[in-house]
């Protein structure tokens, strides 16, 4: 038993040193990179989601001025079945309304996810490629004369292209 623990001990010591010393350069940049590719995400499934809001609103404005007793098609689940246009207007609207509410759920998770970049970019001290080069131009050129390949205070972040 004492052989056991012991063993234990060694291993989780050797782990826990390895987690102080904080993540590599490369682990923070996958992880900002993943982070990105989430938002990223995030957004192309919103903008999706308003184009099909937008494809609603159109039908819905046609089938509005249309007789109501009219017999119209609708796809549902790969299947194209007919009813009345009495019938598929509520359904139209109530999946606009849905759709809308995922929407702003999505945003509010792109908010999130924006504040958390954020705070990780602050924490890792990460630059973007490109980012503020007009203002910092003046300020790159002149530390780049004085300390050439030197390591200034700036330089201590993670560079991401």
């Amino acid at each position: 038993m004492a052989a056991n623990s012991s063993s234990t001990g060694s291993k989780s010591g050797s782990s826990a040193g390895g987690k102080q010393s904080g993540p590599s350069a490369e682990q923070v940049v996958a992880t900002f990179q993943r982070m990105r590719q989430e938002q990223r995400s995030m957004a192309s499934k919103a903008a999706e989601l308003e184009m099909e809001i937008n494809e609603h609103s159109l039908v819905i404005d046609t089938l509005k001025e249309v007789d109501p007793s009219r017999k119209c098609f609708r796809l549902v689940g790969g299947v194209l079945v007919e009813r009345t246009v009495k019938e598929v207007l509520p359904a139209l609207e109530n999946n606009k309304e849905q759709i809308s509410k995922i929407i702003e759920s999505i945003n509010t998770q792109m908010q999130a996810k924006g504040r958390e970049l954020t705070e990780y970019r602050e924490r890792y001290n990460i630059r973007l490629v490109g980012e503020g080069e007009g203002e910092a131009q003046g300020q790159s050129e002149a530390s780049s004369r004085d300390s050439e390949g030197g390591g200034s205070k700036s330089g201590a972040g993670v560079l991401v292209s």
